[in-house]
């Protein structure tokens, strides 16, 4: 069983999910529109082992609304704020946005971090040509259906009917690429996820602020970085990898093989091996 509790970074009351509290605490950190339940796959492998806590990103589930304020340097901020609140250093497991901000944490807050899961974090090259993938027309699907209080099954019907531009010069529906049941979670974060969040994201102003070489040279902490297949959705080329895995000091990399973006969904399994073995490898 999970217990809610809300931390005031002084910016935002941000939510924080806690599992029962055995073992040294993980946090997790989710992407863009999600929430902190995104890791539902997870939790139960940690339980027991680990003290699990999640958190609901500024704008995302009933963490508060701060308009205007949702790049990400924002976010590592009020991460931070979290980590400094627990009562011993954590390890970071962040996906997507979750992951370039629990690098930023690393990098801040190097005597609160013992390590960190980066799962497919969005390379700066992908971002800046964002606007000719296949995930800016989600992104703006998902923008036009955040907030808005409808039942999930419309909400899910219409996120799977979202068109997406192929690159034979057809479309496809984002049905096509996700099943069913994935698609209604992430309409049931919609409604709780503030559209302001997407702005900078489609704007190109989210990485503002954000020095990726500075920051990863500045994590002196062991990292776990998990990157998904380029072709399967995966947003972190290759030549973004190989830079990041050369600037980290202890960084030991997986190229998770038929994994896309969402590899704790979509390759459940091989996550949760490849997450066991580095958190235990962490232990004293």
């Amino acid at each position: 069983m999970f217990t809610e509790r809300f931390i005031d970074t002084g910016e935002v009351r941000v939510r924080v999910l806690s599992g029962p509290g055995d073992g040294p605490p993980v946090l997790f950190l989710h992407g863009i529109s999600r929430c902190g339940r995104d890791f539902a796959p997870l939790f139960p492998h940690l339980a027991g082992s680990w003290h699990v806590h999640a958190l609901d990103h500024r704008g995302h589930g009933r963490s508060g609304r701060v308009p205007g304020g949702y790049r990400v340097v924002d976010y590592v901020r009020d991460a931070a704020a979290v980590v400094r609140a627990l009562p011993e250093p954590v390890v970071l497991f962040g996906h997507s946005l979750g992951a370039v901000t629990a690098a930023g944490v690393a990098a801040a807050e190097p005597d609160r971090v013992r390590g960190v899961v980066l799962e497919d974090p969005p390379g700066s090259s992908f971002l800046a040509r964002l606007d000719r993938t296949m995930y800016h027309p989600q992104f703006a699907a998902a923008q036009r259906l955040a907030g808005q209080n409808r039942p999930v099954a419309d909400l899910a019907r219409d996120l799977a009917n979202t068109p997406l531009p192929q690159p034979n010069g057809g479309t496809a529906r984002l049905g096509d690429f996700r099943d069913a049941a994935m698609i209604r979670f992430a309409a049931r974060c919609l409604p709780d996820v503030d559209p302001g969040v997407f702005d900078p994201l489609l704007g190109g102003s989210w990485l503002d602020g954000y020095d990726e070489e500075a920051i990863w040279r500045g994590t002196p902490c062991p990292v776990l970085l998990l990157r998904g297949e380029e072709a399967r959705g995966g947003m972190l080329p290759r030549p973004d990898a190989d830079r990041m895995t050369a600037a980290l000091a202890d960084c030991t990399r997986v190229d998770v093989p038929g994994a896309g973006h969402l590899i704790h969904w979509l390759s459940t399994e091989a996550c949760v091996r490849l997450t066991l073995s580095f958190l235990e490898s962490l232990r004293p």
